[in-house]
């Protein structure tokens, strides 16, 4: 029998060890091009916010295959020159497979287990779907608050006297303690040295009661207690949660996401690109910047928070 957190992040190092994740979801990077690029205009707006620095680090957390990175490496090379020689590339990932794609794609980049693990000195961080796989604990108000642990595929429940929220009968807490650590890191780094970090996941603007445990394998939603490692196992990020962590940076958000993403000039590189294009080319196009921005589609679940060192503007998108 082991704890909720225990068991998925087990579970999650396995499948992302020995599985392309690509096969069962898709991410907005690998949706449409302008994701990427319209992060490293962010990124270098926000570099020149920061005094444009001769030196600062641009890394990632949970880069995929390195898509959003060289989307965003591509803009900048163009457009923000100065900003692409001060840079130097870093990125938060443990699996070997993946860290190979990157290489193949990105070349000369610096690989850490954890965030906690990048170097000091003026950083930007960006963040896509890398919180919501970070593990979870649950609980359960019964009589009182039970925390659920997983043995032999099934939840088992024990008494815990974790201070919790009241709630009604059968009300479902969860809390993602390593998600809370990287925001209160980055809060304190944040005093000391010039940074900011974007995170973009998806869960609620502020904490909620309910079950957001899943699991995704073959793009289709699995039992997440059965087969651990065959599946990507994932919850809602909690904003508010990482907002409060983050203390002595200054908050900016959360935002949906179709709201930031407009904000930055979506609609004005979509209508760009699709004249470049063939029709079809155009059509697929035009089809993937509405995925991310229409509230129906991942423009409203998801969410983007900025954590900024304090005396620094408000970054790009953040203003109404």
């Amino acid at each position: 029998m082991e704890r909720l957190d225990a068991f998925m992040a087990r579970a999650n190092a396995l499948y992302y060890a020995n599985h392309d994740p690509f096969a069962d979801f898709a991410t907005s990077p690998e949706i449409s091009q302008i994701f990427g690029e319209l992060l490293g205009a962010w990124s270098a707006i926000v570099w020149q916010s920061m005094g444009s620095p001769s030196k600062v680090i641009l890394a990632e957390a949970g880069p995929g295959r390195g898509t959003l990175m060289a989307d965003a490496l591509r803009l900048i090379r163009r457009m923000a020159p100065d900003f692409a020689a001060s840079l130097s590339v870093h990125l938060v990932e443990t699996s070997p497979r993946l860290r190979a794609e990157q290489s193949s794609r990105l070349g000369s980049v610096v690989f850490h287990d954890r965030v906690e693990d990048l170097p000091a000195g003026p950083m930007i961080l960006l963040a896509n779907e890398f919180f919501d796989a970070l593990p979870i604990r649950q609980f359960v108000r019964r009589a009182g608050w039970v925390e659920r642990f997983v043995s032999q595929g099934c939840f088992v429940e024990q008494a815990t006297d974790v201070p919790l929220p009241d709630a009604e009968e059968g009300s479902v807490w969860e809390m993602c303690e390593p998600a809370r650590d990287i925001a209160s890191m980055l809060g304190a780094r944040f005093v000391r040295e010039p940074g900011a970090a974007l995170l973009i996941d998806y869960g609620p603007a502020r904490s909620d009661f309910g079950d957001s445990l899943q699991a995704l394998r073959n793009r289709e939603y699995a039992d997440p207690l059965a087969a651990p490692g065959e599946a990507d196992l994932t919850a809602h990020v909690d904003f508010q949660s990482l907002a409060e962590a983050a203390q002595g940076a200054v908050s900016h958000g959360p935002l949906p996401q179709g709201v930031f993403l407009t904000r930055l000039g979506l609609m004005q590189r979509m209508g760009n690109l699709a004249r470049t294009q063939t029709p079809r080319e155009a059509m697929l196009t035009i089809a993937s910047a509405r995925r991310l921005a229409e509230p129906a589609a991942m423009g409203q679940l998801f969410k983007v928070l900025a954590l900024t060192s304090p005396g620094l503007p408000q970054p790009p998108g953040f203003a109404e």
